[in-house]
């Protein structure tokens, strides 16, 4: 219990690298995917068609592959070379990453509201930005809070992969302390703070779909 107790401390730390690049990146994901998803069927087929290959390109290609050619292939692109530090690099990855994924989430949710209501809106004199904020945006956040839920606590999940950048995350301090202490034990410790984060998450998910789930009754 002693040893436990002398490496939460570092974990502690590790955690809260963890937790900031989670939740920056769900501030910065979820409007750019509902941005995204509001292009993705937007009449001009020119931009449909730059945001569909823009998904597909996130969607397509794994995280990690990204992380690294924003931290180290941006730098060498003729004309544009950036060199963005370890955190800024990681979160521009996780947010591109993300937002490809939130953006086809809100698109199905978006086409699963009847032609009806958008026709009702209009009848009523509703212009297009009053019909979505009033009318479609309300009922698609109820619809899709269970696929974003998946995709927030994957998330959680997913932050671990920014140790390929050498940031003390929590998988990087407790793979150091085992690299260090030759025990496996910061292992279970750091599998229980995980589970902690995803636990919370599952539970404001489930708050959030009961209150929404009272205007079907």
């Amino acid at each position: 219990m002693d040893y436990i107790l002398s490496i939460i401390g570092p974990m502690l730390e590790g955690t809260a690298v963890t937790l900031q690049m989670f939740f920056i990146t769900i501030a910065l994901s979820l409007p750019l995917g509902l941005l995204l998803a509001l292009a993705r069927i937007s009449p001009i087929k020119a931009i449909r068609s730059i945001v569909g290959i823009y998904i597909w390109l996130m969607r397509g290609t794994p995280l990690m592959l990204q992380l690294l050619f924003v931290y180290y292939g941006l730098p060498f692109i003729p004309y544009i070379g950036i060199k963005l530090p370890d955190f800024p690099a990681a979160l521009v990855a996780f947010t591109l990453n993300y937002a490809a994924y939130f953006a086809e989430i809100f698109r199905a949710g978006i086409q699963s509201i009847e032609r009806g209501q958008y026709e009702g809106a209009k009848v009523l004199g509703m212009s297009y930005v009053q019909t979505m904020k009033r009318i479609i945006l309300p009922q698609v956040i109820k619809r899709v809070l269970p696929p974003i839920s998946n995709e927030t606590i994957t998330l959680v999940k997913d932050t671990s992969l920014i140790y390929v950048l050498a940031m003390n995350d929590l998988l990087r301090t407790t793979r150091s302390i085992v690299q260090r202490d030759f025990d496996t034990a910061p292992f279970l410790v750091a599998a229980v703070f995980y589970l902690a984060m995803t636990f919370v998450l599952t539970w404001i998910f489930q708050k959030l779909e009961k209150r929404y789930a009272v205007y079907d009754e």
